[in-house]
């Protein structure tokens, strides 16, 4: 259950009231989804044509938006902080009114700010993003700083734990072994989708952002790590009342949604979920021997792998390579670069020395399907000729 009890009381005294004062409640719009049809990196790019170019409110201003999107009772009384709150029966470890901003904190239960749950040095700290209603959240100061600037993950030592129970400290997600920040459970999924609305409404941004999170692409956007990890916590916790009405507030200001919330089915036909992660390529190793780079990888183990994987190569970039149909003809030349292998290994020679390859390697199966329906995304490599 996703509210506690207080929530939940304060909200049925308060109710006829609030919809007295509140006739109207932003839905979403007849229409608004009509352009968003297909899947895989086709679905991505339609909607970010629908969510882009929002009505972006001040840095300042967010904290007057805060008192209808993050209400803990619908009366602009209680600040809704995820770093603190404890769903069920267990009494809340501190509350704050929309007035007590920060200020400065010595610890827990001094003030709330605003915190970017994507964190503001992964993107430069640049406009729309900064004030973005759909990740820029208000929580306990004291707890957005000790989250620092840290991926999301799941914390196998912690170092330190909030009195709600979220924690820092080693990284329990395999492929990453950094230091990250773990929030409760209840909030992982809601995380999670504002995860895939900023790598969707900002995908024409994205490849020049630094973080341990995203790869540098269009699609599929994140590291193999990160979307593995976001896939289980969006299965985990779906969508609740909160998300629902979050949405529909962030709505009345800034004249665009989440669609992973209106639409949870649209993560897993995006980026693909269960046994197909299984079909990724998932590691690589390269050498180099004159003008020529070999390239080798290897599997994720746990499903049914492909017949063979298209190797595609460009001198310009990553977002250079489209992304080619499974049934595709294949061809070899010096002049496309399309090379099919049904192991896992390849070789590319001939190459200019000193110049930078970018490579990407999609699965194939001959079916005659769009290669990214299937699978999270195509590995890529990028190296410098010898």
């Amino acid at each position: 259950m996703r509210y506690s009890p207080l929530r939940n009381t304060t909200i049925l005294t308060i109710f006829g009231m609030f919809f007295f004062l509140n006739p109207v409640v932003a839905q979403i719009p007849p229409g608004y989804y009509d352009g968003a049809t297909g899947t895989g990196a086709t679905l991505k790019t339609q909607l970010y044509n629908i969510i882009k170019g929002h009505t972006v409110i001040s840095y300042d201003g967010l904290y007057n938006c805060y008192k209808t999107t993050d209400d803990v009772d619908n009366a602009g009384t209680y600040v809704w902080d995820i770093y603190s709150d404890i769903p069920g029966p267990a009494p809340e470890p501190y509350l704050y009114t929309f007035n007590r901003q920060c200020g400065t904190y010595n610890s827990e239960g001094d003030c709330y700010n605003r915190e970017h749950s994507f964190p503001q040095s992964w993107f430069g700290g640049g406009s729309p993003m900064k004030s973005d209603l759909f990740h820029v959240i208000p929580t306990d100061g004291y707890v957005n700083n000790r989250r620092s600037n840290y991926a999301y993950g799941e914390v196998k030592n912690a170092s330190w734990t909030s009195l709600n129970g979220s924690k820092v400290g080693s990284s329990d997600v395999p492929g990453y072994n950094g230091t990250v920040f773990e929030p409760i459970d209840e909030y992982k999924g809601d995380l999670a989708r504002s995860y895939f609305y900023m790598v969707t409404r900002y995908e024409n941004l994205i490849k020049n952002w630094e973080t341990p999170m995203l790869n540098k692409t269009t699609y599929p956007g994140f590291t193999a790590w990160a979307l593995t990890m976001l896939l289980k916590w969006h299965n985990d916790d779906p969508v609740s009342q909160k998300e629902i009405d979050r949405n529909n507030a962030v709505y009345t200001y800034q004249h665009n949604r989440n669609p992973f919330v209106d639409h949870p089915e649209y993560v897993n036909m995006i980026w693909g979920g269960g046994s197909s992660l299984a079909e990724e390529p998932e590691a690589h190793v390269t050498e180099f021997s004159g003008s020529t780079i070999s390239l080798q990888w290897t599997d994720a183990t746990g499903g049914q792998l492909p017949d063979a994987y298209l190797i595609r190569m460009s001198s310009v970039s990553f977002d250079d390579i489209a992304t080619p149909n499974d049934g595709i003809e294949v061809i070899d030349d010096l002049q496309n670069r399309n090379v099919l292998y049904g192991v896992q290994k390849a070789a590319f020679g001939n190459l200019t020395t000193g110049q930078t390859y970018y490579f990407k390697i999609f699965p194939y199966t001959g079916s005659g399907t769009a290669i990214n329906f299937k699978t999270t995304g195509a590995l890529q490599i990028s190296q410098v000729a010898k």
